[in-house]
């Protein structure tokens, strides 16, 4: 065997590391580097990101968008303990908890990461909450937050088949108890959080309405298997069932901690009540289309519908 053919032959036959990752491979981190040049490097620590954290609870989608997309919201923990906790998308200088001077307790979503799985971070939270006094607040959250030698996992402290009831604000007026002014440095992030949100409305279940300004969209967190729901996108592409109605168009989707947040963009000028029975129509159309593409394969039509359909995606974390 020449020697150029027994490297060949060395190079299709990498093997995978102890963690089972191949060391050509991109990292499972998300960096972007090779594993090799990475968390396979020498003193590397393997940290791979749980791809879908909130996997068993009822409210799954809700916590997708709450914590990827919608800006100001709030939903009670359903059975977390400790009176009441409720989750929140941002809290003042992004902080992961607190409770205000009233006493009620909030969690942080939208906050930094620090470990490989968001709904243990987000346990070590509801546990620092429980016993968190008015005025606290827990700055950040991973590894190094109190929470027990072996965390648990949201999963675990919650009522996992209570569904999620989120509440959008249209501020973080909320923040504050009632009949009280910010000061400080909490009264410089109200108004800079004020100033950066993008008007958003619910009008459905983990299906949001948001003004971005030249145009609106639905971004709309659903939660069957990817390629069951893209055969059923298709279906109704090539149908010319994919839209709401007039004023607008299926414009991608986008990957989330698991799942896929289809998108559509809609004509800005109208109201987001006005698009609720366009939704619950769609939303009707898919169920029927995914019920159908378990017995019924795709036709040539379809096939190519879902071909187009996988060239407008992106995946975010």
């Amino acid at each position: 065997m020449s020697r150029r053919s027994a490297v060949k032959n060395a190079r299709k036959a990498t093997p995978q590391d102890s963690s089972g990752v191949n060391p050509r491979q991109p990292c499972p981190c998300g960096s972007g580097k090779r594993y090799k040049a990475c968390h396979g490097s020498a003193g590397g620590v393997v940290d791979v990101p749980v791809a879908r954290p909130f996997e068993g609870l009822a409210g799954e989608c809700e916590l997708i968008a709450l914590r990827e997309f919608v800006p100001s919201g709030t939903a009670v923990l359903p059975g977390a303990g400790a009176d009441e906790i409720t989750l929140a998308t941002v809290l003042p200088m992004a902080a992961a908890g607190l409770v205000r001077a009233d006493g009620v307790k909030f969690v942080g979503l939208q906050v930094q990461t620090r470990s490989n799985d968001i709904s243990r971070d987000l346990a070590r939270a509801v546990l620092w909450a429980r016993d968190a006094e008015p005025g606290d607040v827990l700055a950040v959250v991973g590894p190094d937050t109190d929470a027990g030698e072996n965390p648990e996992r949201l999963q675990d402290l919650i009522d996992a088949t209570a569904p999620l009831e989120p509440v959008v604000h249209a501020d973080f007026t909320w923040w504050m108890p009632e009949g009280s002014e910010p000061t400080g440095e909490v009264a410089l992030s109200l108004e800079r959080a004020n100033g950066a949100i993008l008007p958003t409305e619910r009008i459905g279940p983990a299906a949001y309405w948001v003004d971005a300004g030249e145009k609106a969209h639905l971004r709309w967190v659903r939660p069957e298997p990817e390629e069951q729901l893209l055969a059923a996108l298709s279906r109704l592409h090539a149908a010319g069932e994919l839209a709401l109605g007039e004023g607008s168009r299926y414009a991608g989707s986008f990957r989330a901690h698991g799942l896929l947040v289809p998108v559509w963009d809609l004509d800005r000028e109208l109201h987001a009540r006005e698009w609720t029975d366009g939704a619950t129509a769609l939303g009707e159309r898919l169920d029927a289309a995914l019920a159908s593409v378990e017995s019924t394969p795709l036709t040539p039509a379809e096939r190519r519908a879902r071909d187009g359909l996988l060239g407008r995606q992106i995946t975010i974390r």
